[in-house]
Formats: structure tokens, sequence, C-alpha cells
């Protein structure tokens, strides 16, 4: 049974949000609020049919005008905020599961499609469906291929992750988000399971309901988590329902992944020239 939450919720709902929120932590009653209770903001959740108050995974909204380029600019607490009638886009920005593992994963395929389509029937002037998503196993994957990195630049990429890390200066890792937007489309598209299918869960997730990876954004999550999981580094997955079922049979009978002209472009274009060495300060 799908539900919109919003500050009125009963207040264990609103306990299991703080506690069970994976992707960008929830610091506070007050951090909850932001993220529920302003005319741009939305959260949705599937509840046990048998239990209206047992939540089961719930999705965050931010409804804005045009895609965001950061985490940061949706959680940001000094941020503009904007009515409802304005916005263009809406957001997925954190996809959290209150059960065990992966216990909500069948939930979570039908929650993102009815959270699409109650949108468009109640908002319809939004143009624009899209995710800033996780990519969990960029970091690791990349540390992996630093035996293979002919021209040292993998190794160069993660020195500046450490020393933006360690120093928390974002600006060290800057110059390389050409290099990691490439590195991470390449993971993306390139990397497939055994069965075809790609290595990263969260792009299995959403290509799997039909989506398409439309954009890589660097420096898009510079938390502690961000920068350990993905170098800091998430993705757009755009929803776009005319498209949906057809990408989704061809994900599935094909392997195919859809994207966008960007995405292409990216891997057409190769690893970008070396511009700037980071280096940490002593």
């Amino acid at each position: 049974m799908l539900r919109r939450i919003d500050w009125e919720a009963p207040t264990n709902v609103l306990k299991k949000i703080i506690e069970y929120e994976a992707v960008h932590a929830i610091d506070g009653w007050d951090d909850l609020r932001r993220r529920i209770d302003p005319e741009d903001r939305q959260c949705f959740g599937f509840f046990h049919p048998s239990m209206p108050d047992e939540l089961l995974i719930f999705v965050e909204v931010a409804l804005c005008k045009g895609i965001p380029a950061s985490a940061q600019e949706i959680l940001a607490r000094d941020r503009n905020f904007l009515s409802e009638s304005e916005a263009d886009t809406a957001v997925f920005y954190s996809i959290s599961s209150c059960q065990q593992g992966l216990g909500g994963i069948s939930s979570g395929n039908s929650l993102i499609k009815q959270v699409v389509e109650g949108l468009s029937r109640d908002l319809p002037h939004l143009k624009t469906y899209v995710t800033l998503s996780p990519i969990p196993g960029f970091r690791a994957w990349l540390e992996k291929q630093v035996s293979t990195d002919k021209g040292s630049r993998i190794s160069e990429i993660l020195r500046a992750v450490e020393a933006t890390e360690s120093e928390e200066n974002e600006d060290l890792l800057r110059p390389m988000s050409d290099s990691l937007r490439y590195f991470a489309a390449r993971y993306l598209v390139e990397e497939k399971r055994a069965n075809g299918l790609p290595f990263d869960p969260v792009a299995r997730f959403h290509l799997g309901n039909g989506a398409l990876i439309h954009d890589i954004l660097a420096m898009a999550d510079t938390s502690a988590n961000g920068m350990r999981q993905s170098c800091g580094v998430m993705a757009n997955y755009r929803y776009d329902p005319e498209r949906l079922e057809a990408n989704c049979e061809a994900f599935f009978e094909k392997s195919r992944i859809a994207r966008t002209r960007t995405i292409d472009g990216l891997l057409k274009a190769g690893l970008p020239d070396r511009k700037t060495r980071i280096v940490a300060n002593a």
C-alpha cells in the first residue's frame, strides 16, 4: 500500500525514516522535517497491507527547477525553497528499505513506478523524473584497476580522493572530475555479472525498472559515505513513462543498457588529457 508520509505521520513511522535512511544520514528531527515538510519536498512509503503503520520501504523526493548537480544542493539548509508550481523536475534522491538485506527490493520496483504515476497525475507540469543515485561499488572497482593502470591515472585519482578525505578540501579532487565521470561510465556500462547484467546493484535496480542512465556527476556526494563508496560520484537515472516498458524489455531480454548520448560521449571520448597533478599537502 503506497502512502505519502508528511510531518503529521505517526511518530513510529518518522522514527523509522531516521533510523533506516541508507543514502544520506538524517541528523535528528529538524533534519527530517526539512526533508518532508516543505512544499518542494515529498516522501512516499510502502506499508504492510495488514499493518498500516508498518513501513517497508520509502523514497524521498525533491521538486526542483532543472536537475541539481549534487546531493549537497538538495540537502543544503540555506537552499532556496520552491512552490510546487515552480518545479519542473522530480528528483528521487534516496530510496531505503526498512527490511533486512534486499528484502524490500520487489516493493521498491513498484514504489518508483507508482510515485512517478502519482506525481504525473497530481503535478502534470513536471517534465522530468530522475534519480540522484549512489554508485556503491565504484571506488572498490577503481582500486582494483590500479594494477592495470599503465599511465598511473587511477593512482593519481585515488591519491586525490585520500587527500580530499584527510584534509576535508573538495578542491583537491575537483580537477579529476572529468576522469571520474569517464571511469564511472565504464563501470556502469561495461562491468557485467556472469548473466550479462550490470555489476552495480543500484544500476541493476533502476535499469531493471526501465530507467536509463541520464548523466554521471562528479563531486555530487562529498559526504564521508559518498567519498568512501564512490569517490563522490553519483548517477542520474531518468524515468521516462513512455519508454519504461521498452527499456525494461531490452534490459532483461538483451542485456541492453539504455543510456543517453551524454554517456556514450563520455565513453567515446575516453580518458581526458592530464591537466593537473594533485598531491596532498605535507
